[in-house]
């Protein structure tokens, strides 16, 4: 279990990020087409996974606008934007924002992310969301990098993540 806060609020997650050096435990999301996305679609690339707790917030905005603005000029590297919103809402969201570059993709269906990774917050107002967090994964699908951000209203550290791209 980790820690992070909600506002001066310390919430608990479900377990912790993968470690680094090991390889990524794999995924299955809901694309906003509705099918299913897993870590094997992106086999050979860099993964950059942008966790949050809702597309429909802030700060969570903020660095879904910020990872397309960056993600256009990395090679060989997708950055999926993840939330429990449903894949409509963030369809809405990325149409509106002309975000182009970074895939929504969804846990609506809850098929274990959260667990699996460590990021959904098992207590506070945000309980069953996820923690804001950045996991990066290199071709291989060996994690190389891990952010649970100290404060679920801070953007994440985008340059320590795309560092390692």
């Amino acid at each position: 279990m980790a820690l992070t806060k909600l506002g001066s609020v310390v919430v608990n997650t479900r377990g912790d990020l993968p470690s680094v050096g090991f390889p990524a435990p794999d995924f299955v999301f809901t694309g906003n087409n509705l099918k299913d996305v897993s870590l094997a679609n992106f086999a050979g690339q860099n993964v950059v996974l942008n966790i949050f707790p809702s597309i429909d917030t802030r700060v969570c905005a903020i660095s879904v606008r910020e990872f397309n603005k960056r993600a256009a000029s990395f090679d060989n590297t997708v950055v999926l934007c993840v939330s429990k919103d449903l894949p409509f809402a963030q369809k809405r969201f990325c149409g509106a924002e002309g975000i182009d570059k970074v895939i929504t993709v969804s846990d609506f269906r809850s098929r274990g992310f959260g667990k699996t990774y460590g990021v959904e917050l098992i207590d506070g107002e945000f309980a069953g969301l996820f923690a804001r967090a950045v996991v990066v994964i290199d071709p291989t699908g060996k994690v190389i990098h891990t952010e649970l951000v100290p404060v679920i209203g801070q953007e994440p550290d985008y340059e320590a993540a795309l560092k390692w791209i």
